[in-house]
């Protein structure tokens, strides 16, 4: 005998209604359709698929089978940037399966990102178009700028003084690279913009003075980092907040051996990879995975909704506070080394 349950998940800019079924056999979970959740973006665009696949991968071949793998799982968002120098290679892995008839371009949700470097508004629109002919792409589902920090212009992503500190570039403001992004959108190529790697303050301040408003705000976040604050200030703003290191990283403290995280996965029947997913679909933010394992591929999709009594137990139970990226305060991505 099935047990089921009619949940309405809701949030402002999106409203799913998810069939939620619990087997008598330890309240184990049967799949729904949690994973095909997609959240509408706030200027009419389209909608960006909840789980998404993130590309930051040091080795191309693995880039391009682990993308190639990740659309036949399933995943029907990918990310990448120009940071991660893997937008070829997602090109190549997006073009072999789009020809192999089964995925079509209209059905991959595409995300990739302005760099540091290229900040100034005459540097915008040729980096995006570097982009562009990489991703083999005749338009990108969603720019990002990858953080609000400009650097020196130039070809050097990580441009450093004798010294070894940041050269930062103080001739530009975010709100003119904003500006400069519009225009994307304005000549078609790009169907929605956002921002990534940034504060609350920074993300008020672009989105009161815009004239396209940011779709999207890429960062950080998982149960050791909520950031409930800016998850309500995009609700009531129409924008999705998309978390990337849903799982943590693999980084110390470990999310995944979180005693409430593991105590609800032996009790519903899913690795607590799958509830910590499922938790941040569930309270209405889109999310990033990376593996390199066909394996935990299948297993990240793999996502079904959580009773409301194990929101709560994440929610209100878990206590540790963590950041794992320091980007977010130098604009440098990298994740920080924690001893146990």
């Amino acid at each position: 005998m099935k047990i089921t349950n009619r949940i309405v998940l809701t949030s402002r800019v999106c409203r799913l209604t998810i069939d939620h079924k619990l087997t008598e056999d330890k309240n184990v979970l049967e799949p729904d359709n949690l994973r095909y959740t997609k959240f509408a973006l706030n200027n009419g665009s389209g909608a960006i698929p909840a789980l998404g696949f993130g590309t930051l991968i040091p080795d191309p071949i693995i880039t391009k089978n682990a993308t190639k793998a990740a659309l036949e799982a399933g995943f029907r968002g990918l990310d990448t940037a120009e940071r991660y120098q893997t937008e070829k290679e997602v090109g190549e892995a997006m073009e072999e399966v789009f020809k192999a008839g089964k995925i079509k371009r209209e059905d991959v949700f595409v995300a990739t990102k302005l760099w540091n470097t290229n900040h100034r508004p005459e540097r915008v629109k040729p980096a995006f178009e570097a982009s562009l002919r990489k991703l083999q792409l005749d338009y990108i589902d969603l720019y990002l700028i990858h953080t609000p920090f400009a650097f020196q212009p130039g070809d050097v992503q990580d441009p450093r003084d004798a010294n070894g500190n940041v050269i930062y570039d103080r001739g530009v403001k975010l709100l003119d690279t904003w500006g400069a992004v519009e225009e994307l959108v304005n000549e078609g190529k790009c169907k929605a913009i956002g921002l990534s790697d940034i504060g609350l303050e920074r993300v008020k301040e672009i989105f009161e003075a815009a004239t396209i408003k940011p779709a999207v705000v890429h960062v950080e976040s998982h149960p050791y980092l909520p950031e409930w604050d800016l998850l309500d200030y995009c609700q009531k703003n129409g924008i999705v907040m998309q978390a990337f290191a849903a799982l943590g990283h693999s980084s110390e403290p470990n999310l995944l051996a979180d005693p409430v995280i593991t105590a609800i996965a032996s009790r519903v029947g899913k690795t607590p990879a799958q509830v910590a997913l499922a938790w941040a679909i569930q309270r209405g933010t889109a999310l990033l995975t990376t593996t390199k394992t066909p394996t935990r591929l299948k297993e990240n999709f793999d996502v079904c909704t959580l009773p409301e009594d194990a929101m709560r137990e994440i929610n209100e139970g878990i206590k540790t506070q963590m950041r794992f990226n320091a980007v977010v305060e130098t604009g440098v991505p990298g994740f920080i080394p924690r001893g146990k």
